[in-house]
């Protein structure tokens, strides 16, 4: 006869005992794809590392400014270039460069899985219903828990902090997008079937468009996330200013702390203006590519007052 364990009265339900079993046997069974999907993640990640470090630190930062200016406005460039200045200054710039790297790599995966998904989501409710609590568990999970799960499978290194990233960045995309497209008025949606339009032309011309808005706040929910979990990522050995955070905290060194936190902050102000920037309605910008197009627009506007004098008179 076999005897429960019990606590207080309530049989032990050994989930963490099943969990380590399962995590044992994809690893016996799949261990070898999951280091060559570790190297595949360190050499991009170093790749784009390198590519950040090649210009001078200086150059790159005013280059950045400048795509600040264009896609946001003449204020965001100008506290772009303070702000990453600063970094420079206080010698986090490669730390600050390794970090952007990880994020970058981390929201495009996100992106790649969780906009598809929220999508199909949005038009099928069976799979939303099975999405929904997978984006619950996700999301409410504490962060440092993802760590355990990649470790075993990554290893130290870049990989289980990028993979545990777009774990924790993944829902708000997928959330968002498929908030998006059902927010589309059903009306047009059936206009456009009225008119001929196949499910992929509606999607593309129709529903993706005027759901853009929404998108695009999820892919600056997606970078934020993704910043926030790069730097708790410096536990499991991700370079970048998680690193430089985790070696403060084990050295207790406040001043490499603090200025290893100003860098993610400023960091953090620069993605999320830029992100913002390419959400906003453009006639209502005052960055650098509306006032080169305003240059334009004279020549570009005459042949529809050309066409309007006739009318006039």
């Amino acid at each position: 006869m076999t005897v429960f364990e019990t606590v207080s009265g309530v049989p032990r339900i050994p989930v963490g005992d099943w969990t380590e079993s399962a995590f044992g046997w994809i690893l016996d069974s799949f261990g070898s794809f999951f280091d060559r999907v570790a190297q595949l993640i360190e050499s991009a990640v170093t790749s784009l590392t390198d590519l950040l470090d090649a210009p001078a630190p200086l150059v790159l930062v005013v280059a950045l400014a400048l795509l600040a200016w264009l896609v946001a406005d003449w204020k965001v460039g100008i506290a772009s270039l303070v702000g990453l200045t600063l970094v420079i200054g206080m010698d986090q710039w490669e730390a600050t460069m390794q970090t952007l790297a990880l994020v970058f790599f981390a929201t495009l995966m996100a992106l790649v899985i969780g906009v598809p998904l929220g999508v199909a989501a949005a038009r099928w409710d069976g799979l939303s219903r099975v999405v929904r609590p997978v984006m619950d568990l996700m999301q409410t999970m504490p962060a440092f828990v993802w760590l355990v799960p990649v470790v075993m499978l990554f290893g130290i290194g870049q990989a289980p902090g990028l993979v545990a990233t777009v774990i924790f960045a993944l829902p708000p995309g997928v959330r968002l997008t498929e908030l998006g497209i059902r927010q589309v008025d059903q009306e047009v949606v059936e206009a456009g079937h009225a008119f001929g339009a196949t499910p992929r032309q509606i999607l593309r011309e129709t529903q993706l468009p005027l759901a853009l808005p929404t998108v695009m706040a999820g892919v600056n929910q997606v970078i934020m996330l993704a910043l926030s979990m790069a730097v708790i990522a410096g536990l499991v050995g991700a370079a970048g200013l998680g690193g430089q955070v985790t070696s403060s905290i084990s050295t207790l060194d406040i001043g490499l702390g603090f200025e290893a936190g100003l860098s993610v902050v400023v960091l953090a102000i620069y993605l999320d203006r830029v992100t913002a920037g390419l959400s906003r309605d453009r006639r209502s910008r005052r960055s650098l590519g509306s006032l080169l197009r305003g240059r334009r627009s004279p020549a570009a506007d005459r042949p529809a007052q050309a066409e309007k004098a006739p009318a006039a008179a």
